[in-house]
């Protein structure tokens, strides 16, 4: 009987200790370390506050976006034009990758890889719920714009959120007409 009680305790612990390890303040604990370990291990210069329209961006300036945790902004190419407004109908190649060591990329980047480009009205999430990604446009400003972005699961598709996987995206954006 006694042997019965230890066993059923320590199989209780067992549990408990298995689901205490990926409750999902766990996980984005996880997620935080990854995200900086990529910024450690690239050697990114963080800027805390937006730059201005004409700063000359550093290849490895990256703006922590203000009021989202863990965001960061890169603007690889200013585009020209018009600048983008809301309900805008953006066009998006773009190459995904996981913030791991050697991870894989995902690339949608030309018409080899996907033979349409994703699209999504701007500030609208239900028509893309990566609110991420309304963020880069929305630093991004005018059509023709590419920048790298570094985006926690809370802002990114659900896939991204349910499984707490933070990605960085290379986007290149088109305002279509």
């Amino acid at each position: 009987m006694k042997k019965t009680v230890i066993m059923l305790l320590g199989g209780l612990a067992f549990l408990l200790c298995g689901c205490q390890s990926n409750t999902y303040s766990n996980l984005r604990n996880k997620e935080k370390k990854l995200i900086d370990n990529y910024i450690s291990r690239n050697e990114l210069n963080i800027l805390t506050e937006e730059p201005a329209d004409d700063y000359v961006w550093g290849p490895k300036d990256y703006y922590k976006v203000s009021g989202y945790d863990d965001m960061y902004f890169h603007l690889r190419k200013r585009g020209e034009g018009a600048e983008v407004v809301v309900n805008d109908m953006i066009v998006v190649r773009y190459k995904q990758f996981e913030l791991k060591e050697d991870a894989d990329t995902l690339s949608y980047w030309t018409t080899l890889d996907q033979p349409h480009p994703y699209e999504f009205q701007y500030a609208n999430l239900s028509s893309c719920e990566a609110e991420g990604w309304h963020v880069a446009v929305r630093l991004m400003k005018t059509s023709d714009s590419e920048c790298d972005i570094i985006i926690p699961s809370k802002q990114g598709f659900e896939a991204e959120q349910m499984s707490v996987t933070p990605y960085a995206y290379i986007m290149h954006i088109k305002i279509k007409n």
